[in-house]
């Protein structure tokens, strides 16, 4: 059975629920398009975003990763570290008087398995031309 999936449908789970969280603030807002000077709506469209942005790449690398016949365990590992930075960033960042750590761990979570995931594609198609 291969793991990837239940990490994807558990980050798409976790982006539908900060759509919605960004759409019920536009809603109350009363703003269309763009953040209108609002710290809270501007807060809201970057998590969203940012998520949007790292999310589809990490899975992609990840499946890479798992097909090349990696230790389930490496792929659980990356898989939770995506899922914990994401989560941590987003927390983080919500917050209008917003504690950094979280924000710094869930960027570095993000980025250590995007080096990690690459720098296995790396290795296994250098070593077994994969």
């Amino acid at each position: 059975m291969q793991i990837l999936p239940l990490y994807a449908s558990i980050l798409a789970l976790l982006f539908v629920a900060l759509s919605v969280r960004t759409l019920r603030l536009r809603r109350s807002l009363r703003i269309a398009i763009g953040d209108a000077g609002s710290e809270t709506m501007l807060r809201a469209m970057r998590v969203h975003s940012n998520f949007a942005e790292y999310v589809p790449l990490s899975l992609i690398l990840i499946y890479f990763v798992e097909t090349q016949g990696a230790h389930p365990l490496f792929v659980h590992l990356l898989g939770l570290g995506l899922l914990a930075g994401r989560a941590s960033h987003a927390f983080g960042v919500s917050q209008a008087k917003e504690n950094y750590r979280f924000r710094v761990f869930g960027m570095a979570m993000t980025l250590t398995t995007l080096v990690l995931s690459s720098a296995y594609l790396l290795v296994a198609y250098v070593a077994y031309g994969r």
